[in-house]
């Protein structure tokens, strides 16, 4: 199976949720030198979710091409909330938070499943978590650019409340004199 997601990858969708989940199962060699999942992998599998959030917008390699457009990360904020085995089968949940002319605001959490294909449970606890704001842009032109109506009202009925974790930033920490 190929890293990059593909339309059939995305096809599970959690009871409650309106965007289909983004499996993975943890590869032996995203393990680190503490025995668990490196950081930088949490962010891989996260691009995926992205990845194939896009894919079920309209935002898809047909829509680049046709249009020279795409969505760019400006800002994310990960939280690494329990650590990851080998082996581990994740699921991902997106939430678009918020969509404008030209930025998407969304987030991902993160979740170990017992299954490579099953759905968090209800009070399940994410591993990890993102909030990504995300600006579309038109790379030929090299600067923002408005999302067509058709992909913007598509993200637009997608959006839903904000889990409380989201829109905090990192914890002020006291610097020693």
């Amino acid at each position: 199976m190929s890293e990059q997601p593909t339309h059939e990858e995305t096809a599970v969708v959690a009871e409650g949720t309106s965007l289909p989940l983004f499996h993975r199962t943890v590869r032996p060699e995203w393990i680190d030198y503490n025995g668990h999942m490196s950081e930088a992998f949490y962010v891989l599998v996260f691009g995926y979710a992205t990845d194939a959030m896009m894919i079920e917008t309209g935002l898809h390699a047909g829509y680049r091409e046709s249009t020279g457009c795409s969505l760019h990360t400006a800002e994310s904020h990960l939280r690494y909330l329990r650590e990851v085995a080998a082996g581990s089968h994740l699921a991902v949940r997106t939430r678009l938070l918020g969509v404008d002319a030209k930025k998407a605001r969304f987030c991902h959490e993160l979740y170990v499943v017992g299954a490579p294909d099953d759905v968090p449970e209800p009070d399940a606890v994410p591993v990890a978590t993102t909030e990504l704001l995300a600006l579309h842009v038109d790379q030929r032109a090299g600067r923002t650019a408005p999302f067509p109506d058709s992909v913007r009202e598509r993200l637009a009925s997608l959006v839903e409340p904000a889990p409380a974790w989201a829109g905090r930033s990192i914890a002020e920490v006291p610097a020693v004199r």
